[in-house]
């Protein structure tokens, strides 16, 4: 109930976000109307298509994405009948003859007061054409929906983000209804009223024609909400837990004092393999304290957990203490054993790790996190949980209780309170110093976009890099395919370009689909790097890409300030998925 709430609320929301201007004119065109006859169809029509086609995009099938597109010009020339409606009724039945019925429909719930089913049918093209920007509480949704596929709650709960917003415009067209009645009355403006919600309602379609909704606006926003959004998260409590919160950090603080059981260790029969160990189960652990890891190699707060859950490994493996890797991938090449394989070796992880392809371990926890801790007494039953990063300190008390419960002996020093990163990608962030988020660069999850119109997803396309980016904005310049998950790059000379505040940026890149390696050159304030290049990164700024996997390309060790980073690739073929931060 909470979540649904949550979601509610961050629908009600979108009122104050640009990307809600090009549909305001189809719904203020209705605010003249009798509500119920009118409006509410209107908004119903809109929420529910809204929720439908977000909860199947979500599951990033190809089909989905095309359908919908193919829905949206659909939706534009309906949009576009009705425009002309409001102008010119006589004009738009003659020179559209082929939709000669539709639009007298149009035409007649403009000027009666009825017309239901006109007004169902305007909400429906709306709810094709609407496309929220993914604030930090829609975000969480669709990557919960991603990694879970669509099923009843997260389909709910877009429906409940949906209701909020359609609640939101509701309250617009009371407002302006009774605005509308006043000017009608007093300055009998009636007709010029429809006139003017006409060309506001062409120029939306333009808009949205030209992507300007998705690219432009969200830009342009003078009033974000993603502060209020994270104020709302912050007050989630967290033994309930956003579903598909990919990175939250968040832990159960109440875990030490009691440890109580929150349930059976599940099957792990669903892993697709197991590299470090033959296939391991529940019952077989039976008599052993467990730490199951969820984890992916290209996550950065899981390879800056890393070095502590291979320190508690080797501190308490003798002592009764079993690591379970769960590796659930985020990105299609974690899927790729001979990748996970390679990540293994290099980070140095001994432990047994499960292949969990297609999630089933991951639901049979419930889980929302990377990464994620359960530790599991030797009675196989989970007494304690973290999310995120942190409380490391905790967690290995967590380790020790359940050992001595279990009768284990306890190595005789004390236990470590620094942990040894092997890797650059494994040092602690700088939390005081991050001011930038993750930020996805596929068009699934993709926020702050800044090349002129915006992402053209599924087709190459010319991008090029604005002069100036804002904090946390960036850009692509050059011939890219902007995917789901990734951009690949079609020429060589391709850029990438980020506003960022951390001390440390990474990058998760591929090389081309053969393998062969790709060259980049990075560039910090227009200049080489020189002491603050990161580990895949020569001082020059030169480097390349030559594995499937998360490429550390600054680090600063001085004073750490807002900078302009680009990175320029000169190969083609590339993969670019995510930017994180440390």
């Amino acid at each position: 109930m909470f979540l649904l709430l949550l979601a509610y609320l961050g629908g009600v929301l979108t009122l104050l976000s640009p990307c809600i201007l090009p549909v305001l004119p189809f719904v203020f065109a209705r605010s003249d109307r009798p509500f119920l006859r009118s409006g509410l169809p209107l908004l119903a029509g809109m929420a529910l298509m809204f929720a439908v086609v977000a909860s199947l995009a979500a599951v990033g099938s190809r089909w989905v994405a095309q359908a919908n597109q193919a829905g949206r010009w659909i939706a534009l020339a309906v949009m576009a009948v009705f425009a002309l409606a409001l102008l010119w009724p006589a004009l738009a039945n003659r020179l559209l003859s082929p939709l000669q019925r539709l639009g007298g429909r149009l035409d007649a719930s403009a000027g009666d007061g009825g017309g239901v089913a006109g007004s169902l049918l305007i909400g429906i093209a709306t709810g094709l054409l609407w496309a929220p920007c993914a604030g930090p509480i829609l975000g969480l949704i669709l990557t919960g929906a991603a990694l879970q596929g669509a099923n009843a709650g997260t389909s709910g709960l877009l429906l409940a983000y949906a209701l909020g917003a359609a609640t939101s415009l509701a309250l617009a067209v009371w407002i302006g209804g009774r605005v509308f009645a006043a000017l009608k009355r007093h300055l009998g403006a009636g007709e010029w009223i429809r006139r003017g919600l006409g060309i506001a309602a062409l120029l939306a379609v333009v808009a949205i024609a030209m992507g300007w909704d998705t690219g432009v606006l969200t830009r342009l926003s003078t009033v974000s909400t993603a502060r209020l959004e994270q104020g709302l998260l912050d007050a989630l409590p967290a033994r309930d837990p956003m579903p598909g919160g990919a990175m939250m950090m968040t832990a159960d603080q109440g875990a030490m004092p009691g440890l109580p059981v929150e349930g059976q260790l599940p099957s792990l029969a669903g892993a697709s393999g197991w590299l470090n160990s033959p296939p391991l189960d529940a019952q077989g652990l039976r008599g052993k304290v467990v730490l199951v890891d969820f984890w992916t190699y290209s996550c950065i707060n899981c390879l800056r957990a890393l070095p502590h859950v291979r320190q508690w490994y080797q501190r308490y493996r003798d002592h009764g203490l079993v690591v379970v890797g769960v590796h659930a991938p985020e990105f299609a090449f974690e899927r790729d054993v001979r990748n996970v394989q390679r990540a293994v070796e290099d980070l140095g992880v001994s432990w047994p790790v499960a292949l969990d392809n297609d999630f089933a371990i991951w639901r049979g926890f419930d889980n929302r996190y990377w990464p994620a801790h359960y530790f599991i007494d030797a009675q196989g039953r989970i007494r304690a949980h973290h999310f995120g990063e942190g409380g490391y300190e905790e967690s290995e008390q967590i380790i020790r209780r359940l050992l001595r419960e279990a009768g284990n002996p306890l190595p005789g020093d004390a236990p470590a309170t620094v942990a040894t990163a092997r890797a650059a990608v494994e040092r602690a962030a700088d939390m005081g110093n991050l001011r930038s988020p993750e930020t996805y660069i596929g068009h699934a999850r993709a926020e702050h976009f800044a090349s002129p119109g915006g992402q053209r997803a599924g087709r190459a396309f010319d991008y090029t890099v604005p002069a100036m980016l804002g904090l946390n904005q960036w850009a692509l310049g050059g011939r890219w395919l902007v995917g789901e998950e990734d951009a690949r790059l079609q020429q060589a000379g391709g850029r990438i370009a980020f506003r960022f505040h951390a001390r440390d940026l990474h990058l998760v890149l591929a090389p081309q689909a053969d393998g062969r390696p790709v060259r980049f050159r990075v560039r910090v304030d227009g200049h080489a790097p020189g002491a603050m290049a990161g580990a895949d990164v020569g001082a020059g700024g030169e480097g390349r890409v030559d594995e499937n996997r998360l490429y550390q390309l600054i680090r600063q060790d001085g004073d750490v300030g807002e900078r302009s980073f680009e990175i320029e690739f000169l190969d083609p073929g590339v993969r670019a998925y995510a930017f994180t931060f440390g």
